[in-house]
Parts: C-alpha cells; structure tokens; sequence
C-alpha cells in the first residue's frame, strides 16, 4: 500500500481532478490513510448537480436561434462543474467518458442532446460499464451522431456497430466484418423523437443474426451482452482507464490486475478506479509528472492554482476560446476516437499560448488586451503562504504548489531572480514597491516551465 503523504496526495489529486486548490490537498491529507480518501471524497456519489437551465426540457425546435447561445452556456456550466467540484473524480471521469463515447456538436447540433449525453456519463461515472453502454446504444445523440436513427432492417446501417467494437469495447482484431454487419441488423430499429429515443418494431430486423460465435434473434442489449462476455473487453477498458488516469503506455500485467477485479464485480467501475488510485504501480517514480496536461486540466488547474473562486460568463467565455486554440473544444472532439492526448496536446502553435493563458489570467486582460473580470490579487495570493516575506521560502512553496516534481536548482535561481527583479533576498518584503509586479514576473516565468505542463 503506498503511503499517503503529502506528494503521493498531490500526485493522486493531480491525475483525478482538474488541477486541485491547496484547501483541496488539505482536505484530503486530513484523512488518515489513502483508502478512507478515496473512499469517502474521491469515489463519492455525490448529488448530481441541477442543469445549466430550464432550456434542456425544450423540445428541439429546426432552425432554433439560440443554439449557439446555449451551447455556450453548456461548456461554462460544465466548467463550472469541474472548478467547483472539489475533491470528486466524477467530472474527471465524465469527460473520460465524452472523449470515449465520442458524439460532436456540430453533427448533434441541439444542446438538449449534448446535455443528456453528458448527464448519461455523470450518472455511471462510477457505475455499471455494460449498461452505460447499452444507454450510450440508445441515447439520441449518438444515435443521430452515428446515424442510429435512420438504421432499419432494409438498410442497416454498420456506423455505431463499427464503433462499438472497434473503438468503445474490444479493440481492432478481436471481431470480423460480418460481426459488425450482424450487430448492425441487432442495433435496427430506434429513431429519435422530440428529446427521447424510440424503439419503432416495424423497422427493426427480426431475423437471426450471428454474432461472436452466439446466434438467436439478438437486440442491442443481447449485443451488448455478449460484447461484455469477451475476455478482451474487461483489458480493453482497463487499458484505456489506466493510459487516461496512470501511464501513457499501460503495462500488461497492471491492465489484467485491474480486468480481473473490472471481472469479478460483474463491471462496475468503482472497485477497479480503487484498486489503480490505491496500487503501488499508480504511484511509481516513473509515472509521477508523466502525463502531459490536456488543455481543460491546463485551464481549470490554473485557475485552481491561483485560488480563483468562481468565474463570470464572459471569463468563461474566453476560458472556452482557449480551450479551442489549444485543440480541445468541450463537444467537439475531433472525431470518433475522441482526443488522443499526450504528445498530441503540444505543438509549435499550441505551447506558446499555454503560456499565454496563465499570463492573461495574471494580467487580468487577454492577449488581444480585452480586460477580464478576474482579478488576481498578487500580494494577497503570496500571503497566503506560510513565509510570504522569505523570498527563497515562497519560491520553494509556490513551485511545490504547483509541480509534481522538484525543481532543479538552477531553475528554482532563475525563479528567484524573476520574483526579485534585481534587489537582493535581505530586501525582498511584499510591502516593498513593486512587490505585485514582481510576484507576477514569478508567476509568469514558473508557469510558462515544461514542468508546468506535466501533471
């Protein structure tokens, strides 16, 4: 069992939330052991959260004018949702599962539908695997995204059942062609009417259809079901939890560990997320600090990082334009594989304006010199600190808060020298003239390190 201190905490909360605040690392270092953490905080069934408004009740309407509007407001409730959630994995997990069970925006087009999808996620964040995959089947954005809806039994369409195999359960080379034509003429038959999804049997095929070696007059919840009798699907999953939430190349053994505990409990998720967030193989030298930032870790983390409370909408609204520069668009991944994350997130184009990003909020203006509404309080922030008016001390605590690794000594001087600006550390006191501008300096430089972007 690891023991649960100070790094392993940081490290945990770096990798299940979205970033963390300092109350957040307290919060969980108050519980004794790592078990009672992640039983009582990490993996609560907390109340889920009211909607973004009483517009996710509208039926759709054709040519709705205020689906722009409301998309919008959507993504800042979410991202309200992973700022304000404090120490619970479920938004981690929700996002997980929107990058997973992919459907985009602009094809769905009406937000009532985005918002029932990611509610779907939210409510089996910790639940039942095989049936979040039968509501995922029939849930009417991904039945208009992977054309479900129009799929009858003259013309099945194989869209979703490719998906389903390829990509959501098995994996490439654990199915053939004409399982995914047989559990194309099983998935026959729903359509999508006002907010709901409905089962027409006029148009569903009622022959027998032969699928992974079974055969009978199978539905989409008899597909489903043998889908999750596979031995590859329980190391399907584990594999992909383990490269999201542990290490980018997932070790062999560590993923049949975690399938045969995914197996045993008939595939529910919380006892498989206990046993990685508690195995001494999650918290391996080599892990620790390995995972690239995507860009909503990178955004709501930094603002966590700074102590921000709560965001206006216009804030948010530069928050979701950032999200798009740096290539993760809440709702619209870049295609049915979702994001592919790590490496893929840093480019020439994108790293320059993550830094950009945390010296907006520092600034209190965007980059094209709009002013923000978030105002951050340097002097106030530094005091928030044990020894504010040690300078080496504040250093040394900021960069703690902020990486998941020491710094070397050479970066930890050069970070010295932006906080002091040109006096020495006898003269360094947050009372002293300039003391704001300075601390901002600080912040900018620790910020815009690679090591800011690894978590």
């Amino acid at each position: 069992m690891p023991v649960w201190n100070r790094d392993t905490a940081r490290h945990l909360l770096s990798r299940a939330l979205f970033g963390y605040r300092r109350a957040d690392l307290d919060r969980a270092l108050s519980y004794p052991t790592l078990d009672a953490f992640v039983d009582k905080e990490l993996l609560s069934d907390n109340t889920l959260p009211p909607p973004p408004g009483i517009w996710v009740d509208e039926t759709p309407v054709a040519n709705d004018p205020n689906i722009g509007a409301r998309t919008r407001e959507l993504v800042y409730w979410w991202y309200d949702q992973m700022l304000t959630q404090g120490p619970s994995l479920r938004e981690k997990m929700v996002l997980f599962f929107h990058s997973h069970f992919t459907s985009e925006r602009d094809k769905v087009n009406y937000p009532q539908f985005m918002h029932i999808q990611n509610a779907l996620f939210r409510k089996y964040a910790f639940g039942d695997l095989r049936q979040l995959t039968k509501d995922v089947t029939t849930d009417p954005a991904m039945l208009i995204y992977l054309d479900g809806r129009g799929s009858n039994k003259n013309g099945p369409n194989e869209n979703y059942a490719r998906e389903l195999l390829e990509l959501f359960t098995l994996g490439i080379g654990n199915y053939t062609e004409t399982d995914i034509k047989q559990a194309a003429k099983a998935l026959t038959g729903w359509r999508v009417n006002g907010l709901k999804s409905e089962f027409d049997a006029t148009r569903f095929d009622t022959g027998q259809k032969t699928f992974l070696g079974k055969t009978g007059n199978f539905g989409y919840k008899e597909i489903v079901d043998i889908v999750y009798q596979q031995d590859v699907c329980a190391e399907f999953w584990c594999r992909k939890l383990c490269t999201e939430f542990q290490f980018y190349k997932p070790d062999a053994a560590f993923v049949k560990k975690l399938a045969a505990i995914l197996r045993a409990n008939d595939f529910t998720l919380k006892p498989v997320l206990k046993a990685l967030f508690t195995s001494d193989e999650f918290y391996a030298s080599n892990v620790i600090g390995a995972k690239i930032k995507s860009p909503t870790e990178l955004l709501i983390g930094t603002l966590k990082a700074l102590d921000v409370p709560s965001m206006t909408a216009a804030d948010w609204g530069y928050v979701y334009d950032m999200g798009r520069n740096l290539q993760q668009w809440i709702f619209e991944p870049p295609n049915v594989a979702g994001w592919p994350g790590q490496r893929d997130w840093i480019s020439s184009n994108t790293y320059p304006q993550r830094g950009g990003y945390s010296d907006a909020l520092i600034n209190g203006r965007q980059l094209s010199g709009r002013v923000l509404n978030l105002k951050f309080k340097p002097i106030d922030y530094a005091r928030t600190y044990a020894k504010p008016e040690d300078a080496v001390q504040l250093v040394e605590d900021i960069s703690n808060a902020f990486m998941q690794f020491p710094l070397s000594a050479v970066k930890k001087k050069q970070l010295l020298d932006a906080l002091l600006d040109g006096t020495i550390v006898a003269n360094w006191s947050t009372n002293t003239p300039m003391a704001d501008a300075r601390i901002n300096r600080f912040l900018k430089a620790l910020m815009r390190l690679p090591e800011y972007q690894l978590c």
